[in-house]
């Protein structure tokens, strides 16, 4: 898809956070208490990127996860914008802007990927075979 028809296919908050590196309020966004079984893929590309098994709440007011599904799917990138130095995280394949990950996360690698909800689309565990995310019913 081209930038262009991104602009008329997703919504101006998507649009914002994927293409122009945006971040949407905390608390008042549409995961960050979602905890329905199932996958979340990138609104762009529709790659899957996290599961709700690995969601849990950091208390941030934006989706949390302690690792993506497919690592290679979800790239690191230096930032310092807005004054700080952060590590960014976009998806391989859209190059959709995600969020950041950060190092005070649980679990065995110590891992925080906070996501946007708008770069996000979730498919429940019990639409993966229809939306053709089958091969990932397994995770559950």
């Amino acid at each position: 898809m081209m930038k262009k028809d991104l602009k008329e296919e997703l919504t101006e908050m998507q649009y914002y956070v994927t293409q122009q590196n945006g971040t949407e309020p905390p608390f008042q966004n549409e995961y960050d208490s979602h905890y329905e079984e199932g996958i979340y893929v990138d609104i762009v590309s529709g790659k899957p990127l996290f599961s709700s098994k690995d969601k849990y709440d950091a208390g941030c007011g934006w989706p949390s996860f302690t690792k993506p599904i497919k690592a290679e799917e979800v790239t690191e990138h230096f930032d310092d914008s807005h004054g700080m130095r952060r590590t960014e995280v976009r998806s391989q394949t859209a190059d959709s802007h995600l969020g950041h990950v950060f190092p005070d996360g649980p679990g065995p690698a110590g891992l925080r990927y906070c996501i946007n909800s708008a770069a996000l689309r979730f498919i429940p565990v019990s639409d993966l075979e229809k939306e053709g995310y089958g091969e990932y019913r397994n995770l559950f």
